[in-house]
């Protein structure tokens, strides 16, 4: 039986604003979380410009931050104002911390940036640290190459942080598989704040009437590059296939994502027309119901993707991103050799008979069940046991009293 809280709440803060991984994840857990605690309130903080576009259940809301992008050179800009960089993050760390203040949150989780984006976090981490609030920091499986990882918070100064501000950090992975810090230089204080969780569990969403499937009764392949301002390429490799080899059995359904450009959107709409068995959507904000009827599955590599192909048990074809980060590239390795997925050679080029064979052969390929994925994926449970003793429970302890 769930328990019932009287007033707690819960702020998540997530930093990006291009991709789809991070708020997804803060979604995931904070649906997780309202179910399994009545009386719950999580407000999620988020730079997304799309997070108007998905569902939330009751209990959970959200505050959307201005936005900004990261240039291929590595800077900044302002993403819908025509303001300079500065401005715009003054007016985020603003209001991170008018919220935050207002809210006066039991728990506050930061999502990936220990000290947010170009640290406007930090004067909110502070600030509810001295009011009391737990402060955690949410880590996935794998954070980048150490090398890099250890050069990028020696320059942000994060790791007096992890020491100073936050209780807890929790990693949505298991030691066995990826250690996030490994190759960094921790104070033993910091290690004795890591806690696995395990992977997070990904579940059919509720929906008045699902969706008519894309191509009838007949199984399907699904490529999907999140939210497709890098996955050009992993397009135009299941695209050229198809063109070379007309055979392929099943067909394929391409989700571009919402910020992959309109001018690659129209050229791969246009050559997946021309092909008859290919189908293109733009976004779905139900994307797991199509993974779940999906024969198989192509993407690049990344958390929440890894984590729906665990939860629905799909074979998996990755193709992963190596830059700006690594990571990626390194969880289709750990995952390849663990028997969970495959992964495709990320330096043999466009060759379009290679990935005809691989399309041919993914439904045939093994689930991840048959390697133990079941029983990574006990991150929500943890997550819970761990918020737990941070929030007002007059209701769980009176209901105790009462047993007693």
């Amino acid at each position: 039986m769930p328990d019932r809280l009287e007033g707690a709440r819960i702020l998540i803060y997530s930093h990006d604003t291009f991709g789809l991984g991070h708020l997804r994840r803060c979604r995931a857990i904070a649906h997780s979380l309202v179910e399994r605690f009545k009386g719950l309130s999580v407000l999620i903080l988020s730079g997304s410009p799309i997070i108007g576009s998905f569902d939330f259940r009751a209990r959970v809301d959200f505050v959307r931050i201005p936005g900004v992008i990261k240039l291929h050179n590595g800077e900044y800009k302002s993403l819908g104002l025509h303001i300079d960089l500065d401005q715009t993050m003054a007016m985020r760390a603003a209001i991170i911390r008018h919220t935050a203040e207002a809210f006066r949150p039991n728990l506050f989780l930061v999502d990936k940036e220990p000290l947010g984006l170009k640290s406007e976090v930090v004067p909110t981490l502070a600030m509810l640290k001295q009011m009391g609030s737990r402060l955690v920091l949410g880590l996935r499986d794998i954070m980048d190459e150490p090398t890099l990882l250890s050069r990028e918070w020696e320059r942000k100064q994060v790791m007096p942080a992890l020491e100073s501000l936050y209780d807890e950090i929790w990693v949505y992975g298991l030691e066995a598989i990826a250690d996030p810090l490994a190759g960094l230089d921790c104070p033993p204080s910091v290690l004795r704040k890591m806690t696995y969780t395990g992977y997070i569990r990904r579940t059919l969403p509720h929906v008045d009437r699902p969706p008519e499937p894309p191509f009838g009764e007949e199984p399907y392949l699904l490529v999907t590059v999140g939210g497709g301002g890098d996955g050009e390429s992993v397009i135009d490799r299941v695209l050229s296939a198809y063109e070379h080899d007309r055979g392929i059995p099943h067909p394929a359904l391409l989700v571009l994502g919402p910020f992959m450009t309109a001018a690659r959107q129209r050229d791969f709409l246009r050559r997946a027309d021309a092909l008859g068995r290919v189908k293109v959507l733009t976004f779905d904000s139900h994307l797991e119901l199509l993974m779940a009827n999906a024969a198989g599955i192509v993407a690049m590599g990344g958390y929440n993707t890894f984590c729906e192909i665990l939860s629905f048990d799909r074979p998996a074809i990755l193709i992963p991103r190596v830059a700006p980060r690594r990571e990626q590239l390194l969880r289709a390795t750990r995952s390849t050799e663990l028997g969970l997925t495959q992964m495709l050679d990320i330096d043999g080029g466009n060759d379009p008979a290679a990935m005809a064979r691989a399309l041919r052969a993914l439904p045939l390929q093994r689930r991840p069940s048959t390697c133990g994925a079941t029983g990574m994926l006990k991150g929500l449970e943890t997550i819970a046991r761990l918020a737990s003793p941070h929030l007002p429970a007059r209701g769980r302890r009176q209901r105790d009293l009462a047993l007693g």
